[in-house]
């Protein structure tokens, strides 16, 4: 099995399966097309035997499949056509396996496809596969989705030595990477270098960047100055936190493995209004519609 997401357009299902390839269907339930990828090693690099499997989820934009397969030998980022699975284009990286899924987003009329990574974050062109920039220097097994606001982008990771947060604007280009001990430069606005997310995915809401650990401690910032609100631990829960926070009407509902969905109040100071149990393991991401969380 693959831990990746089936995406769909509302016509069309696309799901990328590892190394039994992609395959995509109609919402009647037609296969339209497989295609093989090949063997993709997802094991973890410095323990290969460890087979986690693939994790990044393929996205489907402008009638295009966008698949990151970064894995033990031979990783990359490549385009397919949805109506056949024609390969338009692939690029090599330079990464080990990594399992986070990419994010499309528009600057200045150009879509850019921005990754995560441990040697290769970065952006590229997403009509030609271009590299438009990269970053070095996060930890060793990212997970998390890059996260886009107000113009800046937001990556992290939290798996060995390093364990940054990011803010870099999304008009940088070129080699934005740190030198020695600098916490930004003329792309990257600002940086926590001890604060990452190992698993769950930022949230930006009401001009604040909520950084979920794995362990259950939560930091928050300002999302424009990186300036730190505050850190703490999500009272009540008793697991790990695996899936990413939500909000909506001024709430932020944050998951544990166990299942409890902590509520607290978004805004500069940690306030906990509710914490729910679901009396069942909860890893997924909650959606929310129509006054629910799915």
């Amino acid at each position: 099995h693959a831990n990746s997401t089936l995406v769909t357009d509302g016509t069309r299902i696309v799901a990328f399966l590892g190394s039994e390839g992609l395959y995509f269907y109609d919402m009647k339930r037609t296969l339209l097309w497989i295609k093989d990828l090949g063997v993709l090693d997802a094991g973890f690099y410095m323990v290969p035997s460890a087979q986690w499997e693939t994790g990044s989820s393929p996205v489907l934009h402008d009638g295009m499949v966008i698949v990151q397969a970064d894995v033990q030998k031979e990783s990359f980022l490549a385009m397919f056509d949805a109506k056949d699975g024609r390969e338009v284009w692939r690029v090599a990286r330079t990464d080990v396996p990594t399992w986070s899924t990419p994010t499309i987003h528009e600057v200045k009329g150009q879509t850019q496809i921005l990754v995560n990574g441990m040697r290769h974050v970065g952006a590229y062109d997403f009509k030609t596969g271009k590299e438009i920039w990269r970053l070095s220097g996060g930890g060793d097994i990212p997970v998390p989705t890059p996260v886009v606001s107000d113009g800046l982008v937001y990556i992290t990771n939290a798996h060995g030595p390093n364990q940054p947060v990011y803010a870099i604007k999304d008009t940088a280009s070129g080699d934005v990477s740190l030198k020695g001990d600098a916490t930004s430069n003329d792309h990257v606005v600002w940086t926590a270098p001890r604060s990452g997310g190992y698993m769950c995915t930022p949230l930006v809401y009401r001009g604040l960047i909520y950084i979920v650990r794995y362990n259950g401690v939560l930091n928050v910032f300002d999302a424009k100055t990186g300036e730190k609100k505050y850190e703490s631990r999500l009272g009540g829960a008793t697991s790990a936190f695996t899936a990413s926070p939500v909000a909506n009407d001024g709430r932020v509902f944050i998951a544990s493995e166990d299942g409890q969905i902590v509520v607290i109040a978004a805004g500069p100071k940690y306030e906990q209004l509710a914490m729910n149990e679901m009396a069942a393991p909860v890893l997924a991401t909650p959606a929310i519609s129509d006054g629910r969380l799915l």
